[in-house]
């Protein structure tokens, strides 16, 4: 290759690239849109002269070829301070998102939404302005004044939750919450405890919406009554766990289950203040599996979601989506598995898994 064809900015086009490697313009164009259709000779072939002469794609052409931006948008609903408070869930997903968006090319637009937000100016901001190519949408509320906005949407879209009934149509990738809940509260009732109050997540959320079902359906599985007393609202906070906890004790209970561990450490901060003792008076377990949950005083026996993988798959069924590649299915459950600690009374080693 000459030094002139090197350093000539007029020269780093697709017809130069297709001439040095020996194929069309049209193959070239398919290489550098990663079109699957090329066969790996070819595809080598032009990459290896990209490399070679430095060649970057002008990507306003490109999106005006290919109806792609190569963004995708994150959206967030909930406040600042509930993301930042919550110090693993929120950066773990993310974390996954980033690591499939990233290794197929595409960029990330977050979005938080603020009390403060107007719905109708957060949608034009995300859906009108035409920079992003498709959405995930992390914890949104069933309450949200979007969802009726994105409800008529015509966009690729994939919840990190099972999503509101007017939203069903979209993908989404979730686990079995209600499942994953019942089995926790009845290894519970095997180990005894029969006046068992839980702390519910945000009810306005599928995850935690499902998670109480699955105690009242454990409840009902052994003939225990559901006690709407032992059932306090919270908001998957550790400090909602720690109020709750204080109600819980004045009502008798043998055992507090929270919708996620950062209530359970609530939880016990609380049961810790109070003088009782866990887990011989009360038994706790939580949620998620958070790297606290494995160094809490005691050990907090939890479901171990895998949070990570579950950001993960949501950007490869969204990028998929938005490249037209075909699944057998757009609903997507990941497996859960039962961790079993000192906090619930049980000293056995961990690993039910399911």
């Amino acid at each position: 290759m000459s030094h002139k064809f090197l350093n000539d900015k007029r020269a780093l086009s697709l017809e130069d690239i297709g001439a040095r490697a020996g194929v069309s313009r049209s193959t070239v164009s398919r290489v550098v849109n990663n079109d699957p259709k090329v066969s790996s000779a070819t595809r080598a072939k032009v990459l290896q002269v990209i490399e070679e002469i430095g060649y970057t794609p002008n990507l306003a052409a490109r999106a005006l070829v290919t109806k792609r931006t190569q963004v995708i948008g994150v959206l967030i609903p909930q406040r600042l301070s509930t993301i930042f408070n919550e110090p693993y869930y929120f950066p773990a997903l993310l974390h996954g998102i980033a690591s499939v968006v990233n290794a197929r090319d595409y960029s990330t637009m977050l979005w938080v939404e603020e009390d403060k937000d107007d719905p109708r100016r957060l949608y034009e901001r995300i859906i009108m302005n035409r920079l992003i190519d498709g959405l995930v949408i992390v914890s949104l509320s069933h309450k949200s004044a979007i969802i009726e906005k994105l409800a008529h949407v015509d966009l690729s879209i994939v919840f990190t939750e099972r999503p509101p009934r007017e939203l069903e149509r979209h993908a989404y990738v979730s686990i079995d919450n209600a499942d994953a809940f019942r089995q926790l509260v009845q290894h519970l009732l095997r180990l005894g405890r029969k006046r068992i109050g839980t702390v519910t997540g945000d009810m306005t959320n599928s995850d935690a919406i499902e998670r109480l079902a699955g105690y009242r359906s454990a409840l009902d599985g052994t003939g225990i009554p559901y006690d709407p007393s032992l059932v306090i609202d919270g908001d998957f906070s550790r400090q909602s766990g720690y109020h709750a906890a204080h109600t819980l004790v004045t009502r008798g209970v043998d055992a507090i289950v929270a919708a996620n561990d950062q209530a359970a450490l609530g939880v016990l901060d609380a049961l810790s203040e109070l003088g009782r003792c866990v887990p011989d008076e009360i038994a706790v377990t939580g949620f998620d599996d958070l790297p606290a949950a494995a160094h809490s005083s005691p050990a907090l026996t939890t479901v171990r979601q895998p949070v990570l993988e579950r950001g993960a798959r949501a950007a490869q069924l969204l990028l998929d989506l938005i490249e037209g590649v075909e699944h057998n299915t757009r609903h997507v459950l990941l497996p859960t598995e039962l961790v079993v600690r000192m906090s619930c009374g049980a000293h056995l080693p961990s690993g039910t898994a399911r």
